[in-house]
């Protein structure tokens, strides 16, 4: 390694913006968010790379960065084919599937695609960490109930993972050695059960679970289907709801937790109730992974930009405490993430993953 203190780009680009992170190491030397105007964020995924990489440039220099003089840049990984947990090198086969989105379009996709084009310029690698797909699943935790419908792994893998693994140094213990129940509370919510150092079952917030900011979560199927079937929803404009404007966005008109907490505090009984479904719904979903891991928890993780939110954090401190010790990593340092992925292979902790044609999880 040609210096001291590895240098490390992490890029993770969002539905409307950005966020760049250059560290020095663990240090941060500057995080960053680079909002785009819609004329661009409407435009399909792959249309909107070079305008983005153009900003992120823009924004480097702004920063007085040099992109030269990086060890490795590390892009939010996008919707792959199910993988195991790790950091990827970005190559032919990965970009290719991205290209393609057989598994759906999103933001994220772009991760490897700005990571691969930055790092060329500095002549180090790239990498993606802990994508979306990331599927640890026993193949139990397959079957759906009706064949040749099975169950989809996608979840919010890169904090998830991360959170587990900052929690096990905290408590000096190896995350291979815990059984934790982890719940993350963005726009989606997802809640994960670890064990041996994998995340062997977590609901898919796309379709399963707690409804969250935006996301609706797990819906009674026969009454979807029975509008469908009579004319009263249109299938493809019913998923863009469930997925972007349902959970409190549909409720309360707002994805922010803190105002429904500011209603609530006004006296406002809906607002009272659609949070309580909510954190009910997450309860209900942490005891389902503590049945997973056979009521033997370790701990219990909160993390996510809901929990931010004191009143939801002690809410389900207080309600989940029965599983395990609950202990509260509030927001979604992503880029920090993606910068320890980068940085174990970088220090020889672990070795970086291929991401080959047939690669499946075993």
């Amino acid at each position: 390694m040609s210096q001291l203190v590895p240098t490390i780009l992490a890029l993770n680009p969002g539905a409307a913006s950005t966020k760049l992170g250059l560290f020095d190491g663990d240090s941060e030397r500057f995080v960053a968010v680079v909002e785009h105007p819609e004329t661009l964020t409407s435009q399909p995924v792959l249309a909107q790379l070079e305008p983005r990489l153009e900003a992120v440039q823009a924004e480097l220099e702004r920063q007085g960065a040099d992109a030269t003089g990086l060890t490795a840049v590390a892009g939010r990984g996008g919707l792959l084919r199910p993988v195991p947990s790790g950091t990827f090198r970005v190559g032919p086969a990965m970009l290719d599937d991205l290209r393609a989105a057989a598994r759906g379009e999103h933001a994220s996709n772009l991760g490897a695609f700005l990571a691969v084009r930055l790092a060329e310029a500095a002549g180090a690698p790239a990498y993606v960490v802990d994508p979306v797909s990331v599927d640890e699943w026993d193949e139990v935790a397959r079957p759906s109930g009706l064949h040749g419908l099975e169950r989809t792994c996608l979840s919010h893998a890169l904090n998830t993972k991360a959170v587990a693994r900052r929690h096990a140094r905290a408590v000096d213990r190896e995350y291979a050695e815990l059984r934790l129940v982890v719940v993350h509370m963005g726009s989606g919510i997802s809640v994960s059960a670890h064990r041996e150092g994998r995340m062997v079952e977590v609901g898919n917030s796309r379709e399963e679970g707690p409804f969250g900011a935006d996301r609706a979560g797990g819906l009674p199927v026969a009454a979807l289907l029975d509008r469908i079937r009579r004319g009263e929803e249109d299938a493809a404009d019913l998923y863009r709801r469930a997925t972007h404007r349902g959970g409190l966005l549909s409720y309360m008109g707002t994805r922010d937790v803190r105002e429904v907490l500011r209603r609530i505090e006004r006296g406002g009984r809906r607002a009272r109730l659609v949070l309580d479904a909510m954190l009910y719904q997450v309860r209900r979903e942490a005891g389902a992974m503590a049945a997973v891991l056979d009521g033997r928890v370790h701990a219990v993780l909160l993390t996510g930009g809901m929990v931010q939110a004191a009143a939801v954090a002690e809410e389900l401190r207080e309600r989940l405490a029965w599983i395990a010790p609950v202990h509260v990593y509030p927001g979604e340092d992503e880029l920090r993430a993606l910068v320890e992925g980068a940085l174990r292979v970088v220090r020889g902790e672990e070795e970086a993953l291929s991401y080959e044609p047939a690669l499946t999880v075993e």
